[in-house]
């Protein structure tokens, strides 16, 4: 029972993930579309930041609900205590994510310390693949590949964020005095934003596709 509930608090992640970025994905298109007027493009901007916190939601709860599910599977070692010690982690990144949204990206320390702890995420995720794949670590080998496929990901979600830095000064743009550089600037930001998420996408979906296929690695049963 334990192992069928944290196999479907898994899969439900994917699914949140994946559906709450394409409903993200579709509301952006409203924010450049000629014929809507500023306040409505304004709303729908509000709409893409709440409706994206269930992509960044999932990505998070993503880790303490794999490593859990990992341990019922027996593919990692470790007491027990290791996975409560997961889920207490990822609880506190949860809300600090929260917190941020709450208060409109505007958390000052909170962000570097978000921003710190998933480059954190990424250099252990790789560090793990790395000496998973080279017999340093034992760990089967599929999990090595959705490790880096999952690093991967949250990578590519700090480069969006990168690239989407104009994007707040554009939306303002759009009530000042130069309302035609700012639709120029908005168009331009989430040009280079569209690629980048369809990446994460595809980097998703791989990941989902390695953890239901472990036959297809070496040591995976």
């Amino acid at each position: 029972m334990d192992l069928a509930i944290l196999t479907l608090l898994h899969i439900l992640i994917l699914v949140y993930w994946l559906g709450g970025d394409l409903g993200a994905f579709y509301a952006s298109r409203f924010l450049t579309a000629p014929d809507v007027p500023t306040d409505r493009r304004l709303f729908a901007a509000k709409i893409v930041n709440d409706v994206d916190m269930a992509p960044r939601t999932a990505l998070i709860l993503a880790f303490p609900t794999g490593f859990l599910l990992a341990q019922a599977t027996g593919w990692i070692g470790g007491p027990p205590i290791w996975g409560w010690i997961a889920l207490g982690l990822g609880l506190v990144w949860l809300a600090l994510a929260w917190a941020l949204h709450l208060n409109h990206g505007a958390g000052g320390w909170m962000k570097t310390v978000d921003t710190i702890i998933r480059w954190a995420a990424i250099a252990a995720l790789v560090g793990a693949a790395i000496a998973a794949l080279s017999g340093l670590l034992a760990l089967p080998a599929f999990l090595a590949v959705k490790f880096l496929l999952l690093a991967s990901a949250i990578f590519m979600g700090l480069m969006i964020r990168i690239v989407l830095k104009p994007l707040g000064p554009a939306l303002v743009g759009l009530t000042g005095d130069t309302p035609a550089a700012a639709e120029g600037a908005l168009a331009t930001t989430l040009k280079r934003a569209r690629p980048l998420v369809m990446i994460i996408w595809a980097l998703i979906v791989s990941a989902a596709f390695v953890g239901l296929q472990p036959a297809l690695f070496n040591g995976a049963y």
